[in-house]
């Protein structure tokens, strides 16, 4: 074989490998949001190399947290594991530096944990332990 049709080649397998991981993704859209009805989004979630669950989020039209009624400071995510515990994996910033004027966000982190649910919820501390009551975002349950 000569030196094209080996590129060639190994570009198609590239492409085949590329296809094939993300054809192993699971998308879960989020439900309508009776707080910001208008938002929208998917929680993505992938295995990695040591076996850990990497969990993606896209959301658009999600409104700025401070415009909420009642106002808070950050919208934070969580998970609900296999083991029906309830975990705080990060925060979506709502500043203008990650979400544009079209109020897109996105929203990375990786865990041991098995994922059963992802939800977002408002908080005045990005920090808590334990989930308010305003739900703003959820997904149903996963089933694996």
């Amino acid at each position: 074989m000569n030196a094209f049709t080996k590129r060639f080649l190994l570009g198609i397998l590239t492409l085949m490998l590329l296809f094939s991981v993300e054809s192993q993704a699971k998308k879960y859209k989020f439900l309508t949001s009776s707080v910001v009805p208008a938002a929208r989004g998917f929680a993505q979630i992938t295995r990695d190399n040591n076996r850990n669950y990497v969990i993606k989020m896209k959301i658009s039209n999600l409104a700025e947290v401070q415009r909420l009624d009642p106002s808070k400071l950050s919208y934070v995510v969580w998970m609900v594991t296999d083991r029906e515990e309830t975990k705080n994996i990060g925060q979506v910033d709502s500043s203008t530096k990650f979400m544009s004027k079209k109020l897109k966000a996105s929203f990375k982190t990786v865990s041991s944990f098995t994922p059963a649910q992802i939800f977002i919820t408002t908080e005045d501390d990005a920090s808590v332990r334990y989930p308010s009551s305003q739900v703003v975002l959820t997904t149903n349950r996963f089933t694996n």
